[in-house]
């Protein structure tokens, strides 16, 4: 408990001197930063929200962008076709590097030739197919049916994982397949929707825990990857000061660039 007391402490202040000491440094020595003012409640809840999902997505396999697209869509007012690709590439960010702690730590192994990076890697090709097919559904989707959607999948999600939580099923890689094709159309449509699949489906059919959920950050920062790939080439744009620079958001702001329903 004080390792894990300690990291949350360490971690939670490297947020806080990112996203406070930083901005506030930078001004009083004249350099502009990106998005950088008068910072508001509003900046430091959000990058306080986007660490708190993330940690726990990094330590259980899932609840990044399940809970933080509709936390961002209830709470900020964001739209989601601004809020879906900055989390994508958030957590590609974070998929991988979490993906590469847990290697570290001795949770999972993912040498050339064990299990865990063969269903990573199975997992990682489906999200290209699930994930193309996702982002062009949600480009062409009017915005009501998209919320509607994010809402039904997140719903969905918490009953999948109440309905699986005494399962259990023998190891099939068709299961993986299904279940990393469905999760990738998760993702690349509301942002979130593939931990509690990929990472519930795993344990329910007998990978170990703390592998399952190593496994799961890397396909996902992998389905991420593919993701963002895909509304670039669609013409859909990146809005930075959400994705990397949670200090550079204010309320007016968001409003005058069309980020927020008014």
């Amino acid at each position: 408990m004080k390792a894990v007391a300690g990291t949350l402490a360490v971690s939670l202040g490297a947020v806080l001197c990112l996203f406070l000491v930083v901005p506030l440094a930078a001004a009083g020595i004249g350099i502009s930063l990106p998005g950088s003012g008068v910072l508001r409640p509003e900046a430091l809840g959000l990058a306080l929200l986007a660490f708190g999902c993330e940690y726990v997505d990094s330590t259980l396999g899932m609840g990044y962008g399940t809970a933080l697209t509709p936390l961002l869509m209830l709470g900020f007012g964001i739209e989601p076709l601004v809020i879906v690709p900055c989390v994508l590439l958030s957590e590609l960010l974070t998929g991988l590097s979490a993906g590469a702690a847990h290697h570290l730590a001795g949770n999972v192994s993912f040498t050339r030739r064990s299990r865990a990076t063969r269903v990573a890697a199975v997992l990682s090709a489906c999200s290209v197919v699930g994930t193309v097919a996702a982002v062009l559904v949600a480009l062409h989707v009017p915005g009501f049916w998209l919320k509607l959607l994010i809402g039904l999948i997140v719903l969905s999600m918490g009953l999948f994982i109440l309905w699986a939580r005494s399962r259990e099923f023998a190891f099939s890689w068709r299961r993986v397949t299904a279940l990393g094709l469905l999760a990738a159309f998760n993702k690349g449509l509301s942002g979130g929707g593939y931990g509690p699949l990929v990472t519930g489906g795993q344990i329910i059919s007998g990978v170990e825990e703390k592998s399952a959920i190593g496994i799961t950050s890397v396909s996902e920062g992998v389905t991420c990857a593919v993701g963002v790939l895909v509304f670039l080439l669609a013409g859909r744009g990146l809005v930075l000061e959400i994705a990397l620079e949670p200090a550079g958001i204010y309320a007016n702001d968001c409003a005058a660039s069309g980020w927020v329903n008014e």
